[in-house]
């Protein structure tokens, strides 16, 4: 097949599609033409603002205390509800103190007869004196009756430590809260044998105030520290800092509290620091163990540029959004993002104050510099439907 003979089905398709394309121009006045998309805009927001660093947390007990007993026997009473609150010095467990008021009574009648033992060294020791005076006693008499009333001195003392000692072993059957704050369960139930300082018989935790303990990163705690050298924020260290908690199953962060401490030393294993902020908790909504969101003040009041996320568009590693330019055309602006306050984002580089965003819409934009049909809403409130047209 020649040359010319293969080009002429070509030929012909292309003769038939400049025939179409002619008779559409004709017929219909060229393709279809649409309206500019319309799109929500609003202005960006500027306004003085304080920033706040997020972190997770959980929820600390101030105290805590494990109750052992610190005298051996066997359990009598459980004098508490597993669970409730207590208060400081309320009656938790009993241990059978038989055995120790015995042992009490025995020292009290051991002292007796020492304090007798003394009595008598003393007044045989002020007849042999009288004696001696008279030279009706020898010197070696004089001193064995010194040396009496010393031992039996001594005999006293020991017999009023032992005493004292069985009274503060039966005190010790009384087990009592040595704070305020929440019981656990009874680990032990009466009629089974403890013993002193092994058995755990039940958890104390303190209730009000609470702590929420959180770890920052190494960067954060660098910017802390170089806020504190410029005189920006001081240090947590210093100051009782804000610090604003939420919990998972709460909206923002309702709870207030303050910084108290700040490790000395980085974790070199994690490369995180350890800190601590102090929370009231009158309601009991904090309880030891829950997870908590943490925003501890990062900065102090500044003016920012603030814009709404729903403005904001990603390509690749780039953030950008699109500016209502010239004749109502979107035009590309790069931008740098910071954290977000108060429901909007501030924006540290790509936008000026006054620029108009488009904030709803975004997705109708397809190449920079499309026409586009904007409406003003309130850069806080992107869905904001724009009123309709006078005499629709």
């Amino acid at each position: 097949m020649t040359r010319s003979a293969r080009c002429a089905p070509i030929v012909s398709m292309l003769a038939v599609a400049a025939a179409a394309a002619g008779l559409a121009a004709c017929g219909h006045g060229g393709p279809p033409s649409f309206p500019p998309p319309g799109v929500s805009v609003a202005t960006v927001v500027k306004k003085q603002v304080v920033e706040w660093d997020e972190f997770s947390g959980r929820i600390e007990a101030i105290e805590s205390v494990e109750l052992r007993p610190r005298v051996a026997g066997y359990l009598a009473g459980v004098h508490f509800k597993e669970g409730g609150e207590v208060r400081k010095g309320d009656l938790l467990f009993t241990i059978d103190d038989r055995e120790y008021r015995d042992g009490v009574d025995s020292a009290a009648a051991n002292l007796a007869r020492a304090q007798a033992r003394l009595d008598l060294a003393q007044t045989e020791l002020a007849r042999t004196e009288k004696l001696a005076a008279m030279h009706a006693a020898a010197g070696e008499e004089l001193e064995q009756r010194q040396g009496e009333l010393k031992q039996a001195s001594a005999d006293r003392d020991a017999t009023a430590a032992q005493l004292r000692q069985a009274r503060l072993n039966l005190g010790f059957t009384r087990i009592t809260a040595p704070i305020a704050g929440r019981i656990g369960r009874a680990e032990v139930r009466p009629g089974n044998l403890v013993a002193p300082g092994s058995t755990l018989l039940a958890t104390l935790l303190s209730i009000d105030p609470v702590y929420v303990a959180f770890e920052g990163d190494e960067r954060v705690y660098l910017k802390y520290q170089q806020l504190a050298r410029d005189g920006s924020r001081a240090s947590s260290r210093d100051v009782r800092n804000p610090v604003r908690v939420g919990l998972s199953s709460e909206d923002g962060f309702p709870h207030q509290g303050e910084m108290v401490f700040v490790d000395n030393q980085l974790d070199p294993a994690t490369g995180t620091i350890r800190a601590r902020a102090l929370l009231p908790n009158g309601d009991r909504s904090l309880t030891p163990g829950l997870y908590a969101r943490v925003q501890l003040l990062g900065s102090g009041a500044r003016e920012a540029l603030l814009i709404h996320d729903r403005a904001v568009l990603t390509d690749q590693d780039r953030k950008y959004v699109y500016l209502l330019g010239p004749n109502n055309t979107a035009v590309r602006r790069d931008v740098t993002l910071g954290p977000a306050i108060e429901g909007l984002r501030i924006v540290t580089h790509g936008l000026a104050a006054g620029d108009q965003v488009v904030v709803n819409g975004v997705r109708k934009i397809f190449v920079p510099g499309q026409p586009v049909t904007p409406s003003t809403v309130p850069m806080d409130q992107p869905e904001l439907q724009p009123p309709a047209p006078a005499g629709r």
